[in-house]
């Protein structure tokens, strides 16, 4: 286990805190974006007297919120799929293979 120095936990701390800014602006544009199109496509159904409640009314809705959802999981739970142990794991694996290949060359 690395033992980290202040700044490097300070460092650490902010990417971290940035992440988060990140995703709650992306949740805020989110939930605003879509409230003004589900409204508008219902005042234009009530006006117009067409439908409201179609798949196309929700898909903007549907299709980011899985993104905004996923999103969220890199952030606040970080090891889920891609952990840091994985990527450490990845970069000494290519390191070998560069090295293996600098030594037939």
């Amino acid at each position: 286990m690395k033992i980290y120095t202040k700044e490097e936990k300070y460092l650490r701390a902010r990417k971290r805190l940035d992440r988060e800014k990140g995703f709650y602006r992306h949740l805020l544009w989110y939930s605003v974006i879509n409230l003004i199109i589900i409204g508008f496509i219902g005042v234009e159904a009530y006006k117009g007297g067409g439908e409201f409640w179609t798949f196309g009314t929700f898909s903007t809705a549907i299709f980011w919120g899985i993104g905004v959802v996923v999103h969220g999981m890199s952030v606040f739970i970080p090891n889920l799929f891609l952990s840091k142990e994985w990527e450490r794991r990845q970069i000494r694996r290519y390191m070998e293979k560069e090295e293996q290949r600098q030594r037939w060359e």
